[in-house]
């Protein structure tokens, strides 16, 4: 039987856990946490905070796998009645459309976009500034970043068609983000997989293949190699439970600038209680920028979107995500580019900033699954499993 040890409790390493396990393995979870979930941890007590806006799309490969093991469970829908209170600030002002330019580049016949040259400038091209500028903002709902308008063509693109897609890709396990990280951990346990928290590993053990699905901070860490590294978002997290109020927005996106908050109670109000609702907010902040900046243009658009919303206030929470959000690619580069999986001596990355396709979440899944393939030597396990 193999055995394979995994560094890190997150959706990617119980994917790497369950896969392997599946598989045969006799399999060995370690958490330097005292729960497990990593960034889809979903808050305890009265509100039920994700750690900055969280969707499941349901146009990747880990959707399928998810619900052929019943790990997605049930899902809070979004009312149309809510689905329509989408708002969009556009020149200070809030709309319910956007700008025509802009929908010039969500065409189906648009063209693809290429990887070595930024956004911002293909965009421009195709749509005029004014519509690219918008586009580019908007896409911040998936990228986390302060200026998308400058990362590559092609990544930001694929980003804007599946934020803008109808119906929505973006789905909402009710409870929030953990109760899929509870079933994960449920079936990792019912298959054998032994899991351990508050066990920080400080050493990489040389007896089985090693999986470490942590971020690629604490990776270079253990690994002693300076290596593993790529561009990623900075962004100001803003958590705040107002007293409910007939008419608020569903969420509003900042097309003057990147930004996102959302209400999540509009699809889910087991999230707050009775009587109140919860919004998550996230507002990227360039390195010069404070999380105080990022606040600043939080309440900006609160001041648009939720009318008397000071003085509805229950509870409130800022904190800012660096280098937490994911993997972007510059021009030129994609995710071929970023840090190899197999790092050679039977050690494998495994993470959202790492050499695998997809969109949020589904490169942690890629690159798991992967990563098993690889420990085990199974070069075709991904393609069966998935």
């Amino acid at each position: 039987m193999h055995r394979i040890t995994v560094i890190g409790g997150g959706f990617a390493g119980l994917t790497a856990a369950i896969t392997a396990a599946e598989a045969g393995a006799k399999v060995t979870v370690h958490e330097a946490h005292h729960t497990l979930g990593g960034r889809a941890r979903t808050a305890e007590g009265a509100y039920r905070t994700n750690e900055g806006p969280h969707a499941l799309y349901n146009g990747g490969p880990h959707w399928a796998w998810l619900r052929q093991r019943g790990l997605i469970g049930p899902l809070a829908p979004l009312p149309p009645l809510e689905a329509a209170r989408l708002r969009l600030r556009y020149q200070g002002v809030l709309r319910r459309t956007p700008p025509f330019a802009m929908l010039k580049l969500l065409r189906r016949s648009a063209r693809e976009a290429p990887v070595d040259v930024d956004f911002l400038t293909w965009a421009a091209e195709q749509a005029g500034e004014e519509g690219a500028r918008a586009a580019a903002h908007y896409s911040a709902v998936a990228l986390f970043h302060h200026d998308p308008g400058r990362l590559s063509a092609a990544f930001v693109q694929e980003r804007l068609r599946r934020a803008t897609k109808l119906p929505p890709e973006a789905h909402y396990p009710r409870g929030g983000w953990g109760t899929v990280i509870d079933r994960m951990a449920a079936r990792a346990w019912n298959l054998g997989v032994r899991v351990e928290t508050l066990s920080r590993v400080d050493t990489l053990p040389t007896d089985t293949p090693v999986v470490v699905a942590t971020s690629l901070d604490a990776a270079r860490r253990l690994l002693g190699d300076s290596t593993p590294t790529w561009t990623s978002g900075r962004t100001t997290l803003v958590d705040l439970a107002v007293r409910s109020r007939r008419g608020d927005a569903f969420a509003v996106s900042d097309l003057d600038s990147p930004g996102w908050i959302e209400r999540f109670t509009a699809q889910d109000r087991s999230l707050a209680p009775a009587g109140e609702q919860l919004l998550q907010g996230q507002i990227p902040i360039a390195p010069h920028e404070t999380k105080a900046d990022g606040v600043a243009r939080a309440e900006q658009l609160l001041d648009l979107a939720f009318e008397g919303w000071r003085e509805r206030v229950t509870w409130r929470r800022t904190a800012v995500a660096d280098g937490r959000t994911g993997a972007v690619d510059l021009p030129g580069t994609s995710w071929r580019d970023r840090p190899a999986i197999d790092r050679g001596d039977g050690v494998y990355l495994a993470g959202d900033q790492v050499a695998a396709p997809g969109v949020l979440s589904e490169v942690s899944f890629n690159s798991a699954l992967t990563a098993v393939s690889l420990a085990l030597g199974r070069h075709t396990l991904d393609l069966k499993q998935a």
